[in-house]
């Protein structure tokens, strides 16, 4: 299982702040304002795998160098990788031009001044921030600042589950609580297949997955000063229940504690899991011979009733962000090529591939995005979603107590007791290092 660097695990913020003094994003033959003939792009994974999304992407940014001749070299980066990366190539001064980034560490590398941000002068270049749609918006930096970065894929979780397996195991419809889920889990938990898939060491996914349930159980995992509150009771139970699932209820497979590159998708498309929480799986799911009507989608569980605000709240408000580095030396091509991805066409393309709902107002009416995977997706980020902390430690907090949840998950799979007494040690533990 990799380890999470200490700069990503101690402090983002002082990681990001040596850039800079550094230099450009670009190499040196990358090109300039003058001649902007190449660029650098760190596409993160959406897809079901690094060379399914080289194959998507590599004939888009051909028409880019066709419509530019601008060429633009091409790396696909798994989540799992891509906040470590940004932290070694801020502080080394060998990065790209242009990245993508999880809307939730918008605040974060924003506060270091690491990302060009997009004021008007800027929105305008590429046909103005009122071709997006304000909440995602909203989710590319701290409120009453220039956005740190533009949207690019809209998202939420939902949860996806296997029709035959259910059928199988005579379940009718899919759970809307969780007491249902862990039932339904139960009855497939037998024979070599599991209820539910995690992905147990992807830091971001524990993260999302703790932070909407702690919703569930009435907190935040920080207080309105922006202090961390990850010993809350809330907050232990929170995580105490995420990591049941496997220590207690039984219903996800030990292995799924090391997962951390979609692999909980591929053994839900092999029939191994009926059930797995994801914000866009369909690319995948087809990639791997599953057919449409192979798997359905409904809203991610609730403690009781049915998803919507305050204590129903079911996801945080998931999103992908295309960043510019500010010390790029092609800021004019970095744009043009912002401009050409959030374009309308290539919008409806990219965001229908990968499953996902474009926050472009004009991409959002073309009626791909009225599928029923989808429109799942649309109403959670319309009606019972919220955002992580726009904080400015927001990737701290991901790395730490996403790092705590990956030892718990060890534990689990080793076979070790999860008491409410340990989660909350880990997240003492956690706490103490946000404060280091």
């Amino acid at each position: 299982m990799r380890t999470i660097r200490a700069a990503a695990a101690v402090a983002i913020v002082s990681a990001l702040t040596a850039v800079a003094g550094c230099g450009g994003g670009s190499s040196s033959d990358g090109g300039s304002n003058e001649s902007p003939k190449t660029l650098t792009y760190w596409a993160s994974n959406q897809g079901p795998n690094i060379e399914a999304d080289k194959k998507i992407l590599t004939p888009e940014l051909k028409k880019f160098e066709e419509q530019t001749g601008i060429k633009v070299k091409l790396e696909v980066i798994p989540w799992s990788d891509l906040l470590n990366r940004i932290l070694a190539a801020t502080t080394s001064g060998q990065g790209p031009d242009v990245l993508n980034i999880g809307n939730t560490w918008s605040a974060s590398l924003q506060a270091t001044g690491a990302l060009l941000p997009w004021d008007e002068k800027n929105f305008d270049a590429i046909g103005g921030r009122d071709r997006f749609v304000d909440s995602a918006v909203a989710s590319a930096g701290a409120e009453g600042q220039d956005p740190a970065a533009v949207p690019l894929y809209s998202l939420a979780y939902a949860l996806y589950y296997n029709k035959q397996m259910f059928a199988d195991a005579g379940i009718t419809e899919p759970p809307a609580t969780w007491d249902q889920l862990v039932a339904d889990g139960k009855k497939i938990s037998k024979d070599g297949k599991w209820g539910l898939g995690a992905e147990g060491g992807n830091l971001s996914n524990n993260i999302h997955q703790v932070f909407a349930l702690g919703k569930q159980h009435g907190v935040d995992f920080f207080d309105k000063a922006g202090k961390p509150t990850f010993t809350s009771d809330g907050a232990v139970a929170a995580v105490k229940q995420y990591v049941d699932f496997m220590a207690k209820d039984k219903i996800i497979a030990p292995g799924n504690a090391e997962y951390a590159q979609n692999q909980s998708l591929q053994d839900f498309a092999k029939g191994k899991t009926a059930m797995v929480l994801w914000q866009a799986a369909a690319s995948t799911f087809a990639s791997q011979g599953m057919k449409p009507e192979d798997w359905g989608v409904a809203p991610v569980p609730v403690q009781s009733g049915t998803p919507g605000t305050g204590k129903n709240l079911n996801s945080m408000v998931a999103g992908i962000n295309i960043a510019v580095f500010n010390n790029t030396k092609n800021v004019d091509g970095a744009k043009k090529f912002v401009k050409f991805m959030t374009s309308d066409e290539e919008q409806k393309l990219l965001n229908k591939t990968f499953g996902a709902i474009p926050p472009v107002k004009a991409a959002q009416e073309d009626p791909a995005f009225a599928a029923p995977d989808l429109k799942v997706l649309r109403d959670t980020l319309a009606t019972s979603a919220a955002p992580l902390p726009q904080v400015a430690n927001e990737s701290q907090f991901e790395t730490t107590v996403g790092t705590a949840v990956k030892d718990l998950w060890a534990d689990a799979a080793a076979g070790k007791p999860v008491t409410t007494e340990s989660v909350k040690a880990a997240l003492t533990k956690a706490q103490q290092q946000m404060a280091q």
